[in-house]
């Protein structure tokens, strides 16, 4: 269980990476501090756009409240990619049984957004992101049937100030052991299986090494 924190699994030095990653997930979960000083958890759709993340909903709603009286908050994202059965590596015991993931965990501050110009690039991001085909007008202060549209929703920029990743696809596993499992991976075939095999090749070279 302490292999979260193990180095070979941590992405920090590869920002480009989590971004990417942050860009594809659709949706991460909000942790906000509620008045009965619990923590409160939203699954919640959002963007990652020039560094910050955004969401939307209503004025009224719960996370705006709960904003309002503390702007502290955590965000969460996470793919899981396979899980491994023990017998893959080990006959008898079941302590080899794992999975692969990627996962960002964020702390930092909300605040809603205001300026309508803000406003309205956050949520054509958002528009780009989900329906990148297009088929729509652009969201922009410009086009005035927007405008009213803008002001009725509340949207939300969460500024991250500690950022930590891990993304886990075998890169503490020996060359032998690491090639035996990608061909077991490709042998199943399950839905993110050849996707997996591929991440393993692609990250497996990421070993820390400590300065001498």
């Amino acid at each position: 269980m302490s292999e979260i924190r193990r180095k070979e699994f941590s992405m920090e030095e590869s920002e480009e990476e989590i971004a990417a990653f942050l860009n594809e997930a659709s949706y991460g979960i909000l942790a906000q501090t509620g008045e009965d000083g619990l923590p409160k958890l939203k699954p919640i759709n959002y963007v990652y756009h020039r560094g910050f993340i955004y969401m939307h909903g209503a004025h009224a709603g719960e996370k705006m409240k709960l904003l309002r009286g503390n702007g502290r908050a955590a965000f969460h994202v996470s793919k899981e990619y396979a899980l491994l059965p023990s017998y893959w590596s080990d006959p008898e015991f079941a302590c080899p049984a794992t999975t692969y993931f990627k996962s960002v965990n964020m702390e930092g501050v909300l605040e809603e957004v205001r300026d309508l110009e803000e406003k309205a690039e956050a949520l054509e991001a958002f528009m780009r992101k989900l329906q990148p085909e297009g088929g729509y007008v652009p969201i922009s202060t410009d086009y005035a049937p927007y405008v009213p549209k803008l002001k009725g929703v509340a949207v939300i920029r969460f500024t991250p100030e500690r950022t930590v990743a891990k993304f886990k696809f075998g890169q503490n596993l020996q060359p032998e052991q690491r090639e035996d499992i990608r061909a077991k991976l490709l042998e199943r075939g399950g839905p993110l299986d050849a996707e997996t095999a591929a991440l393993m090749a692609a990250y497996c070279p990421f070993h820390r090494t400590e300065p001498t």
